[in-house]
């Protein structure tokens, strides 16, 4: 991975995001002219890069990689289209730093060294850290896609390699729960930045990088419209009205609804850091993207469909994840019926004279514990239902 950015930063490297929110780097001495550094940050070559620009020199040419080597293969592949069109300007910028430390570690290797067990050993060595492991398979992937369409290499190594389970990997981030909304709602009332991310981030369903950048710019005649920064997807999301009252209530940025302390927009990922520390401090296990989900899962249990969610959370047609929802939606309210019939004497229900009692008692608890949480949020549910049924 590429180094952490030195503290403070060295004077005259600049850094900007795009429009199409992608990270660029420049040296600039004062009011003078600007150089735009091309290599990936953090790696040897971007600081060769940036100490010949300072100096008001040439970049250091480096030197062809031998062709049929790893590195050559590595070079090729970001020059196509399956780089440069394929992916996204955030996907393209985590998966540039795994390339340059794969280069580092084995780019002398032949390619045709690469082989299924190579991948799988390297996986291994990645092993204490699983996401980071499959960010790199999945890295693989892309790469070797490439070169067996290329025919540069006949058989895909990475194929049958299984991604590493670990935390969440089952079913991705943490959904949030609705006591956890509501507890966050409580420690971060209307008027605060952190509710208006929240609520921002659970009524339109962004992901954290589009949420970091939207604002009243994007915004007519009540509707939200935006290019997704990962798949390109233009949505048109209505402002629903808890969102409206949020926005309402809170200070917000020119551009941004969400802003720094200094009322300028915030990177992706400083979004993404702030927005941790205030889900800590309401003592919620829940991060930016789990509200994504918890949005879906609302709009799904509500009666959405898979073409509705599609075009409200930006999925392509056809999406494993809208699908995933509604097949979720549709069991829970299969079991539901289940319950109902038990509940009319469709369904008999064993007896137990001797524990009746406390069966009973114990059923009584459950119900308060969790209706309570519950009652205060089904109006929202409702108002994303019609928002996702007319949009």
């Amino acid at each position: 991975m590429t180094a952490d950015m030195p503290r403070p930063r060295p004077r005259h490297l600049h850094r900007e995001i795009t429009r199409h929110g992608e990270t660029v780097w420049y040296c600039r001495r004062g009011s003078g002219p600007r150089t735009r550094l091309r290599e990936p940050y953090g790696t040897k070559a971007f600081w060769a890069e940036f100490a010949a620009a300072l100096a008001g020199q040439a970049a250091p040419v480096a030197k062809g990689a031998t062709v049929g080597t790893l590195a050559w293969l590595i070079d090729r592949y970001r020059i196509s289209a399956h780089w440069t069109e394929a992916l996204s300007a955030a996907t393209r910028a985590q998966r540039a730093g795994i390339l340059a430390e794969t280069v580092r570690i084995a780019g002398t290797e032949a390619i045709e060294a690469i082989t299924a067990r190579a991948i799988r050993e390297g996986m291994d060595r990645r092993a204490a850290r699983p996401h980071g492991a499959n960010n790199w398979l999945k890295t693989m992937r892309g790469l070797f896609a490439f070169a067996v369409e290329r025919e540069y290499v006949q058989a895909d190594p990475t194929r049958g390699v299984k991604l590493l389970g670990g935390p969440n990997d089952r079913n991705g981030f943490h959904t949030w729960t609705e006591e956890e909304v509501a507890r966050f709602e409580v420690r971060w009332p209307l008027g605060t930045r952190e509710r208006l991310a929240l609520d921002l981030l659970l009524y339109t369903g962004l992901r954290r990088g589009d949420a970091a950048r939207v604002g009243r710019p994007h915004v007519r005649e009540g509707r939200i419209r935006i290019e997704t920064e990962k798949t390109g997807q233009e949505v048109t999301i209505r402002i629903l009205p808890p969102l409206a009252a949020s926005i309402a209530a809170c200070p917000v940025g020119e551009l941004t609804f969400i802003a720094g302390e200094r009322g300028r927009p915030m990177t992706k990922e400083s979004f993404g850091n702030w927005f941790r520390d205030a889900c800590a401090a309401a003592g919620v296990p829940g991060r930016a993207h789990g509200l994504r989900k918890a949005g879906a899962r609302r709009a799904a249990e509500s009666g959405a469909t898979e073409a509705e969610l599609n075009a409200w959370f930006g999925w392509a047609e056809g999406s494993r994840e809208s699908a995933t929802y509604v097949r979720g939606a549709n069991r829970t309210k299969l079991a539901e019926r289940i319950a109902d019939r038990w509940n009319d004497g469709a369904i008999p229900a064993p007896r137990d004279p001797v524990r009746e009692r406390e069966q009973k008692s114990q059923r009584t608890q459950d119900v308060g514990k969790w209706m309570a949480p519950r009652a205060g949020l089904e109006p929202a549910t409702r108002r994303l239902t019609v928002a996702c049924s007319t949009n």
